[in-house]
């Protein structure tokens, strides 16, 4: 009776741990879906938290970018003003230059012709004394 006793005791004991062992086993899955399912939500609130974040930057982005472009138009705007400006006063300078040029040319052309004009008279004077 005694190895009866021992056997039933043991198949007993055996299946209270299998029971066990089941039990622990869905408990963990239990446990891992309801840690899957938390990390969804907590994914889920990231991805909109990420989400607006990107979008106010983006808005943010898009107000830097346009205020940039005003102020680099109006810099366009003065510096093609101030290159016209300094455009006109350069042509004024080079005009008032090519006719001081013109006058000091003429006035040595005017000089030059007179004193050529000078020497062929004295050419010419000195051809008809040796003519006559």
């Amino acid at each position: 009776m005694k190895v009866k006793f021992c056997s039933k005791f043991t198949l007993m004991l055996a299946s209270a741990l299998l029971a066990l062992t089941a039990f622990s086993y869905s408990q963990v899955g239990t446990d891992m879906k309801n840690a899957a399912d938390d990390t969804g939500d907590a994914a889920k609130t990231a991805a909109k938290k990420t989400g607006h974040a990107t979008k106010k930057a983006a808005v943010k982005t898009g107000d830097a970018t346009e205020n940039a472009a005003d102020k680099t138009g109006h810099a366009t705007k003065t510096a093609a003003k101030k290159t016209g400006h300094a455009t006109k006063k350069a042509a004024v300078k080079t005009g008032d230059a090519t006719e001081t040029a013109a006058k000091d040319t003429g006035h040595a052309v005017k000089k030059g012709a007179k004193a050529t004009g000078h020497e062929v008279k004295k050419g010419a004077e000195k051809t008809e004394d040796a003519v006559k």
